[in-house]
């Protein structure tokens, strides 16, 4: 009998293929299938925030994206008579080593993923639908179907569905999607314009809604999104439509050209009522889906697959409790019901055809925005929440406080900030780091040992001196997707082990002492 498999990931897209990414890195044996034959080709998503290139940075793929992308950092908002030139990210941001916006289709980065499993020996079966599934016994039994319409039968002791908006597992194991579609009709294209300011996100606030032109590089020099015309339902999306919806919103002054696709589509708003099922799991679209304002849908997803996945592989190597898989929904849920609301907002006052809004959208926001961003404070913590790097567990059952909290610096449940810079990229291998600030001679490896050995995963410990992102002394436990779980001002390690204990227990490894 072939060996069950720790885990079935079900869908391909950036969310799956992150998941699948840690999952690889940290040993666990895993088959990730899509239905579709091939990737993404068109550039659907295209933006990739702050937090998910820190959170990506650790499976050796940042550079790459960066490489490929387009990092603006500018925004010009058109209205009739003028236009506001407004700086993103220039203040909030100095404790990350990623301090803008990266515009990159979605094909691209599916295709660095895909690259990076490829040299990983990992092959990603597209083609390969899955059917249904049910649990028998500790074990979930899958049935999958391939391109050539042969059928298998697969055990995993755990399902994921990163299958998007209409997933299959979600559906198979009965949750809810609840929530609501937007009336509007949306279009969508990759082309080629005269007449825009490069290296510059360009929003006009037209009376009919808001049209947005990003700046993409690839496939095309820019992402065109708009609302389509109400007295044109019907029309095909073509480059005669995107010109006169473009002509509307900028008083004719852009020539579009040379489409590489083009689309018109619906949004919802939907969540789904649990993030789990037993032994299944959803992530990404499958778990939650929101209009595409603050380009956090693709973000969230891949978020959701590096919270998830370190859980996953360590349970199924008998290096952390079961329980740990309690904290996906209890730390992510409520991440996904904020970005819908957030974005929900966002939409409405793009689009809303009440008057009101209309008159604010076109005439009050564009004069009011330079005076509302103006303060430092506003400025960064807009910014800091667009750039997702604000997100927290601190109520999470895996954050705990020691004894006496540090001062100042981060609390358990926030990401680790790259201050000092470079903090990040030292604790990027996959496992858990512990820090360890203050003078060197409190932290002996004699006095380290009953703490820190024989845990059964990876535990890499850092001296970091007076160079920590704590003042004083403290000691604080950062988690594998970069998350404070333990913090604890002073040298006593009563509390770390005792946390310790609790969700890495002993086994065979050794830490890392650097």
């Amino acid at each position: 009998m072939t060996e069950p498999l720790d885990v079935l990931v079900v869908g391909a897209g950036p969310t799956g293929l992150a998941l699948a990414a840690q999952l690889s890195a940290l040993g666990a044996e895993f088959r990730i299938v899509d239905r579709s034959p091939d990737r993404v080709r068109e550039s659907r998503a295209l933006v990739i925030q702050p937090r998910t290139l820190e959170a990506l940075s650790g499976l050796g793929v940042t550079e790459d994206l960066v490489a490929l992308g387009n990092p603006a950092v500018r925004l010009h908002l058109h209205a009739p008579g003028r236009v506001v030139a407004l700086d993103l990210f220039d203040t909030g941001l100095d404790d990350t080593a990623h301090p803008f916006l990266l515009f990159l289709s979605q094909a691209e980065t599916e295709g660095v993923l895909s690259r990076h499993l490829t040299e990983g020996d990992v092959t990603v079966e597209r083609g390969t639908e899955l059917l249904g599934l049910e649990r028998t016994g500790p074990y979930v039994t899958c049935a999958l179907r391939d391109r050539d319409g042969a059928r298998e039968s697969v055990t995993a002791r755990y399902v994921v569905g990163c299958d998007g908006a209409h997933s299959t597992v979600r559906s198979r194991v009965g949750i809810p999607f609840e929530g609501h579609a937007y009336p509007q009709t949306f279009l969508l294209a990759d082309l080629d314009a005269d007449g825009l300011e490069p290296d510059t996100v360009h929003t006009y606030m037209a009376q009919e809604g808001m049209v947005f032109f990003f700046p993409l590089g690839s496939p095309a020099a820019w992402r065109m999104l708009a609302v389509r015309p109400p007295d044109r339902p019907d029309t095909d999306v073509d480059l005669p439509l995107l010109q006169h919806v473009a002509d509307r919103a900028t008083g004719e002054r852009l020539a579009l050209r040379d489409p590489v696709w083009a689309t018109a589509f619906h949004i919802h708003n939907r969540g789904a009522a649990r993030y789990r099922s037993g032994a299944c799991f959803l992530a990404g679209d499958a778990a939650h889906i929101h209009s595409p304002a603050g380009g956090q849908g693709m973000n969230t997803g891949i978020q959701d697959a590096l919270n998830l996945s370190w859980k996953l592989a360590l349970v199924c190597r008998g290096a952390a409790p079961a329980s740990l898989l309690d904290t996906y929904e209890e730390e992510r849920a409520p991440v996904g019901r904020s970005v819908r609301r957030l974005t929900d907002r966002a939409f409405g006052a793009a689009t809303s055809g009440n008057p009101v809004v209309r008159a604010a959208r076109t005439r009050l926001a564009p004069r009011l925005a330079p005076l509302v961003l103006r303060p430092r404070p506003v400025r960064a913590s807009l910014f800091r929440t667009v750039a997702e790097l604000d997100i927290h567990y601190r109520r999470s059952s895996l954050s705990a406080t020691g004894p006496r909290p540090p001062r100042g610096g981060p609390r358990a449940g926030d990401r680790l900030p790259d201050l000092p810079h470079g903090l990040q990229s030292r604790t990027a291998a996959a496992g858990w780091h512990l820090l360890l600030c203050g003078p060197p001679h409190l932290w002996p490896d004699a006095r380290l040992a009953p703490v820190t050995d024989e845990r059964a995963a990876p535990l890499f410990v850092h001296r970091l001196g007076d160079h920590g992102p704590w003042r004083g002394t403290a000691h604080g436990l950062v988690r594998p997707d970069g998350h404070l779980g333990y913090v604890a001002r002073g040298g006593d390690l009563g509390g770390l082990r005792s946390y310790l204990d609790r969700w890495l227990p002993t086994g065979r490894s050794r830490p890392d002492l650097t």
